[in-house]
């Protein structure tokens, strides 16, 4: 019996022990590796903290450039105005054509104080898509912020002209209004 018990005690140590020998296979570690960075991303999308994250899932060629907007965006939800102005710069460096991070920068630059760069960027958006109200909107907020009433008042003509039932409108007359008695 006690030979019985060292024999299955020796089959079962055999057995543990081949089980925990691991063959590697080719390209698991680099497939491991990406899935850390996908995790960094999936947790980023996840919290708050968003930042740390995003940061540590650029490093990833892959996901580089979709952390790093991320980044951008999440900077800006924080109001940290000079770190995403930084970001949305980086990015329309590599896409200069993308109006979605040309809207993203100009709206960055007026919360961030920066009104002239701001009027600079909603201008050339106005020129190049005149159809697009939003623009026209934030084009006309920024100057009311830089005081340029003339310019802004001409524009409101053309919102109204253009789009009728814009809830901004009444607001903007009302700014008009509050200019003409100063």
């Amino acid at each position: 019996m006690k030979k019985s018990l060292i024999a299955v005690s020796g089959i079962l140590f055999s057995l543990v022990s081949c089980a925990s020998v691991r063959v590697p296979v080719p390209g698991e570690a680099q497939v491991k590796k990406n899935n850390i960075y996908i995790e960094y991303m999936a947790i980023a999308d996840a919290y708050d903290k968003a930042i740390t994250y995003y940061q540590l899932a650029a490093k990833n060629r892959d996901l580089y450039w979709t952390a790093l907007y991320k980044t951008g965006r999440a900077y800006a939800m924080n109001k940290n105005w000079a770190e995403s102005k930084k970001i949305y710069q980086k990015l329309l460096e590599r896409d200069a054509d993308n109006t979605v991070l040309k809207m993203s920068l100009a709206y960055i630059c007026a919360m961030d104080g920066d009104f002239e760069d701001s009027e600079k960027i909603y201008s050339e958006l106005w020129e190049a898509s005149k159809d697009n109200q939003d623009v026209l909107v934030n084009y006309i907020n920024v100057l009311f912020a830089r005081e340029k009433t003339e310019e802004a008042a001409s524009l409101v003509a053309v919102l109204k002209e253009k789009f009728k039932d814009n809830s901004n409108i009444p607001t903007f007359e009302k700014k008009l209004a509050d200019s003409e008695k100063e």
